[in-house]
């Protein structure tokens, strides 16, 4: 076991073997969950847009996907607002406040939770007076660019910004496997084939008005991992201007979990999980809570709590499987919800389980219904939705939490390996984005969603071709009008044919073979704003706010 510090590069890459399928199905679904949200009011804040970013990489005719949408935008304002300096958010993100309230009821007691997350807009049911979304100012006021809140716009294709390319073409197949925004917006972090962690700042040439001149971009950090990384996440409450908060985890085979300074780029703590035959064993899936008090590590058929101020081998053991029922399979993913002390643990078993933050309690068990293991999770803002997405499968679906087994609606997307694919959602919950395996990116309106909740599928708003490869990751910006993509794949070029008379025909084939194969390994920023320009006053405020962000990681 070694650690390797910031800067190192790694020798090679082990084979990424994918994780075996539990064949045992699980129960049914246990307790239902309800979770309801309380609303505040805010009011909105209108800020300047930047001018037309620089065009795509490819043509519209080699994209060969466009919009696929007609539909009216329903008038909705998403504005961030400052408050203390204290970070209340617990995830980081500009809320999205619902100004409609449901009245649902668990037996004769009424669930209250206290909303520390994004409240957005509901998927299913809505009034048909009209409703309107604000953003709430829980963002810190000394984070960059607080109060700088952007709408997304998804009548046209977004627009590439820059990305980084060079940086995964020196390595044979350095595919990337997923990018995530830092909640503070300052920096992106990806993953890759090198078992390389690299951080990226955003560039500050987007606050300003010349796009055209945005050089390619270079990681200003890189976290070499010994082994083939299976998860990483960055620390719920990471502020570039408070450098203790500045840090990641990040769980590898064969590896403890570590928790990288994300400033230098060396290792500041491990923890150590280890089996009943008290073996060393890496965790599969990672997440913080949203106090970021503790580390969930996702094993097979176990749950383990790390205290993040106490590093070491403590922890807390919580098995999904008890007296044979339960959650089985390896736990593949994690998600918390927004508005209850209550997580969702996702499996290779192909089912989704719903357990009690204080414990661990099992409190709902969702049907099996997806064709492959559960690979991403995500709560909608207000808690009342989950979003499941699996490997070799074809679709995300959308689960009514307030009636667990429920399935509001389905997400068509290719997905033909055993890749993660990740998905996101906007600030407010309205818009959902993931890639698929032909490299298209998908935007669906869930407000388009029928109220009545028949599990049809939903058709997406817009649709384009975002890479040559898969298109494996996608992260929202927390509160600026910019997505982040990665992409990239395990190539299998196809045995050339056996059956040619000659030496030349079987070169001929594998010339022919060699130009089918595409590879597209690269990290891309988008802009999905809004393309008319901003108002003279609102210049010198976002000229301020890239002075404040202006803080470099290293």
């Amino acid at each position: 076991m070694s650690d390797s510090a910031g800067g190192g590069e790694s020798g090679g890459v082990a084979a990424a073997g994918q994780d075996s399928e539990a064949d045992g199905e699980p129960p049914q679904q246990g307790l239902p969950l309800l979770c309801q949200s309380e609303q505040e009011e805010r009011e909105p804040s209108e800020e300047g847009l930047p001018p037309s970013a620089k065009r795509s990489r490819m043509s519209e005719e080699e994209q060969g996907f466009h919009e696929v949408h007609d539909r009216t935008e329903s008038g909705s304002a998403q504005e961030n607002t400052t408050t203390s300096v204290q970070r209340t958010s617990e995830l980081q993100q500009p809320k999205g406040e619902d100004l409609r309230e449901e009245d649902v009821t668990v037996g004769e007691d009424v669930a209250e939770c206290h909303q520390n997350g994004d409240g957005g807009p509901d998927a299913v049911e809505r009034d048909e007076t009209g409703r309107e979304d604000e953003h709430g100012g829980d963002k810190a006021a000394d984070s960059p660019t607080a109060g700088q809140h952007l709408d997304l716009d998804f009548t046209q294709n977004p627009s590439m910004l820059t990305g980084s390319w060079t940086e995964y073409s020196t390595f044979p197949e350095n595919y990337l496997k997923g990018c995530k925004w830092a909640p503070d917006g300052s920096c992106i972090l990806t993953n890759s084939a090198d078992n390389i962690l690299r951080v990226y700042n955003l560039p500050p040439e987007i606050y300003s008005y010349n796009w055209d001149s945005i050089p390619e971009m270079s990681p200003v950090l890189r976290m070499a991992e010994g082994d083939t990384v299976y998860d990483y996440c960055w620390f719920p409450k990471m502020n570039s201007l408070e450098p203790d908060t500045c840090f990641l985890a990040s769980s590898s085979r064969d590896n403890p979990v570590h928790v990288w300074d994300a400033f230098y780029g060396k290792v500041q703590a491990s923890f150590r999980p280890y089996n009943h035959l008290d073996e060393l064993t890496a965790a599969h899936s990672l997440c913080f809570s949203p106090d970021g008090e503790q580390l969930y590590c996702g094993f097979d058929k176990m749950v383990r709590v790390f205290c993040t101020e106490r590093p070491g081998r403590d922890c807390e053991e919580r098995p999904t499987v008890v007296k044979k029922r339960g959650q089985s399979g390896i736990i593949s993913c994690f998600a918390f919800s927004p508005c209850q002390s209550v997580y969702a643990c996702g499996s290779y078993s192909r089912c989704a389980g719903l357990y009690s933050c204080q414990d661990g309690t099992l409190l709902a068990l969702l049907p099996t219904r997806h064709h492959g293991g559960l690979t991403h999770l995500l709560f909608s803002p207000d808690g009342n939705y989950l979003y499941t997405g699996g490997r070799k499968d074809p679709e995300i679906l959308c689960w009514d939490l307030r009636d667990p087994g429920k399935v509001v609606f389905s997400l068509k997307r290719n997905v033909a390996t055993n890749q993660r694919i990740y998905f996101d959602l906007d600030p407010s919950g309205r818009y959902l984005l993931s890639g698929d395996t032909e490299g298209a990116m998908s935007v669906w309106d869930t407000q388009t969603a029928p109220p009545e909740g028949s599990e049809e599928l939903l058709q997406p708003r817009i649709r384009f071709q975002a890479h040559w490869d898969c298109t494996n990751g996608i992260s929202v910006h927390p509160f600026m009008p910019i997505l982040a993509t990665s992409s990239g794949q395990r190539q299998f070029p196809w045995p050339t044919d056996s059956e040619g008379d000659s030496a030349s025909d079987t070169e001929g084939g594998a010339v022919t073979l060699q130009q089918e194969v595409r590879q597209d390994n690269a990290l891309t920023l988008w802009w999905a704003g809004p393309l008319s320009p901003p108002a003279e006053e609102n210049q010198d405020q976002q000229a301020a706010a890239v002075e404040s962000s202006s803080v470099p990681l290293v």
